[in-house]
C-alpha cells in the first residue's frame, strides 16, 4: 500500500509544511502516468489517490455529520479545513473527481461500520472488480446533513 502524499515526498514532488504535505499534483500525475499498467496490483491510498492516473478506484464515504464529529474529536487540521472536508463529502466532490473515461469507481459507505467491515468490502470490490457501483450515497437528501450544513454556514 502506498500513501500518495508520501509517494510525492519520496519523488521530490511534495514538501512537509506544518502537519500537512503540500503536493505538486500536476507534476505527480505527469511523473507517474499509467500507474495501473506499471503496478497493476498496487493500492494507492490518501485524499489525492483518486486524482492519479489509475483505473480502479474505491471512494470511501462517511455521513458528513459523523465526519465532522470524528474530525473535531481527532483535532485534524484547522476548523476551516475540517469544514471544507465536511462540505466536500456532502456534495460528493471526491466521487465526482474520481469519475472518468476508462475508470471503474466503487463507492463504499463507511458510516457506522468498523474498519474491519470496510476493509472486507474493499477487498471484495478489488477482487471482484465488475462494473462501477456509485451514486447510492446521497448525503444532501438527509435532512440532518442539510440542517448541519445550514447551521454551520458562515
Amino acid at each position: 500500500m502506498v500513501e500518495v502524499a508520501e509517494l510525492a515526498v519520496r519523488a521530490g514532488l511534495g514538501r512537509r509544511q506544518g502537519g500537512s504535505i503540500i503536493v505538486d499534483l500536476p507534476q505527480l500525475q505527469h511523473r507517474f502516468p499509467g500507474l495501473h499498467r506499471v503496478h497493476p496490483h498496487q493500492v494507492y491510498v490518501g485524499h489525492l489517490a483518486h486524482l492519479l492516473p489509475i483505473r480502479d478506484i474505491v471512494v470511501l464515504r462517511c455521513n458528513p455529520v459523523v465526519l465532522a464529529q470524528r474530525l473535531r474529536r481527532l483535532r485534524r487540521g484547522s476548523a476551516r479545513d475540517r469544514d471544507a472536508n465536511v462540505v466536500s463529502e456532502a456534495i460528493d466532490l471526491v466521487l465526482r473527481e474520481a469519475l472518468g473515461p476508462g475508470r471503474r469507481v466503487w463507492e463504499v459507505d463507511t458510516t457506522g461500520r468498523s474498519p474491519e467491515e470496510v476493509a472486507r468490502e474493499v477487498r471484495l470490490r478489488i477482487r471482484k472488480r465488475g462494473p462501477s457501483v456509485y451514486g447510492r450515497v446521497r448525503w444532501l437528501t438527509d435532512p440532518r446533513v442539510t440542517d448541519y450544513l445550514l447551521d454551520t454556514a458562515p
